[in-house]
């Protein structure tokens, strides 16, 4: 349960959080020593195949031995379409060129269609998606250079394409942020629909999987944007989370009086579960 201060700690962890994976993507993105540079063709030849140098994997350009997780990336295996490709992608069996799948990271599409490097049209949290992947392979494989292409230079160094993604990891992570920051101020209720019983909302201590020392009041939550309104628990006491800045004072309902709320209608004001049967 939170205690006074809690919500402040939370969201400044989720701050230092968010600080600490950009300087992971910096120390991602920068120059390294070491690590050797690969065409599309080079890596395709790693796919841990008898005779083959090793078995690798790249996402977003960046290459991975992935021989001591064997069992799942050799040929035949689950996640063998990964091993030895350019960003999780397979190298054409009719010439020498790769392609990038980096997408499939994200979309779970081994089609024609999904096995393409295209991540530009992916949403921050999909960007975020393949950043969580990019931290699992750092933690637990053995990074070993670069692939030409889309995402580094012959030179190694990061690409537009490159830096575009890392701008929208990064406002992905700014997004969370407010979303964090927004659920901890209007929780989600709990619901409950049947066909005998019809429809019930009703607030918690932990509703929306959100933990406080408060249970709140149901509300409909008009969100910018949005096409309909969804169910939030409301604190009733204390000020408004968001206090008017030409107006100190407060009339302790919390955020009852917010501009984006809405009574449900048939509902008491001040109870804590609606119910609206069929």
């Amino acid at each position: 349960m939170l205690r006074p201060g809690g919500r402040g700690l939370l969201l400044g962890l989720a701050a230092a959080a968010a600080a600490a994976v950009a300087a992971r993507l910096v120390g991602w993105w920068g120059p390294r020593a070491g690590f050797r540079l690969f065409t599309p063709g080079e890596l395709a030849r790693h796919r841990g195949g008898p005779g083959e140098p090793g078995l690798y994997l790249a996402l977003l350009g960046r290459v991975y031995d992935v021989s001591s997780g064997r069992r799942h990336y050799e040929p035949g295996a689950h996640y063998s379409g990964f091993a030895g490709i350019s960003a999780a992608a397979r190298a054409l069996s009719c010439s020498d060129a790769g392609r990038d799948a980096s997408r499939a990271f994200v979309t779970g599409d081994y089609s024609e269609a999904g096995l393409v490097d295209d991540v530009s049209d992916l949403s921050f949290s999909e960007m975020l998606t393949l950043q969580n992947w990019l931290s699992f392979y750092e933690k637990n494989y053995v990074f070993v250079g670069r692939v030409i292409g889309r995402f580094y230079g012959k030179d190694g160094l990061p690409t537009s394409e490159l830096t575009q993604v890392e701008a929208m990891i990064t406002k992905g992570l700014e997004a969370n942020k407010q979303e964090l920051k927004e659920k901890k101020k209007f929780p989600p209720c709990n619901t409950e629909w049947s066909s005998a019983r019809g429809s019930r909302f009703w607030c918690s201590q932990t509703s929306g999987g959100v933990s406080r020392d408060w249970t709140g009041v149901p509300r409909k939550l008009y969100k910018p944007g949005a096409k309909e309104p969804h169910c939030v628990c409301v604190r009733t006491t204390g000020p408004p989370s968001d206090p008017a800045p030409d107006n100190p004072t407060h009339r302790d309902r919390g955020d009852l009086d917010h501009p984006n709320l809405e009574e449900y209608t048939g509902c008491p004001p001040l109870a804590i579960s609606c119910s609206f049967p069929l």
